[in-house]
């Protein structure tokens, strides 16, 4: 019985662990999903790993699209979306490696810039995702400097995430007490 406890609690405890290690992106970071922000200079600070967590937050006037292929992507074709979300408040698990593509559906909006691409990595690699200038812009040099932004969490994330923290500490400690008896 008591190797039976020790399991369980050491596959919780990994659970739980999975959960505390992924990030949450929010989108944007303070500007959020607005024509203003500059999401190439955005996402050029991020690492996109499978199990992350994107958080898309904007006003009424925009909804977040995503589209299946480059060729959508550049051309901002939103005809046939993978997923299309209006919210407000979105939160996209990403749950495998590789390429997604997020347009906003208001009319105009993309092709003035208002779009992401992102690569997602697996498990612990560091590199930056890179990412794809919008099609208005015409040089890769502009006159502000790209700003770098972190994984963002927001306070119920952050309070989320060291609850998480706790309820694996000790999972791992009863474990360690458990398989001791």
């Amino acid at each position: 019985m008591g190797l039976k406890n020790t399991l369980f609690l050491a596959l919780l405890a990994a659970m739980v662990a999975k959960e505390v290690f992924a990030a949450q992106h929010v989108v944007g970071g303070s500007q959020g999903w607005d024509q203003s922000t500059d999401f190439k200079s955005w996402t050029s600070g991020q690492t996109f790993k499978v199990g992350d967590k994107l958080v898309f937050k904007y006003s009424s006037l925009h909804s977040v699209v995503e589209v299946g292929n480059e060729s959508a992507y550049k051309s901002c074709d939103i005809s046939n979306p993978i997923q299309s979300l209006s919210t407000g408040n979105d939160v996209v698990k990403l749950e495998k490696p590789g390429t997604r593509y997020f347009t906003c559906g208001t009319l105009g909006h993309c092709s003035q810039g208002m779009k992401l691409k992102i690569t997602i990595l697996k498990g612990n690699a560091n590199a930056p995702s890179p990412a794809s200038s919008p099609s208005s812009s015409s040089s890769s040099s502009s006159s502000s400097s790209p700003s770098f932004s972190p994984a963002i969490t927001t306070d119920a994330s952050s309070a989320s995430q060291c609850f998480a923290s706790f309820l694996f500490i000790l999972a791992l400690s009863l474990t360690v007490m458990l398989s001791l008896f």
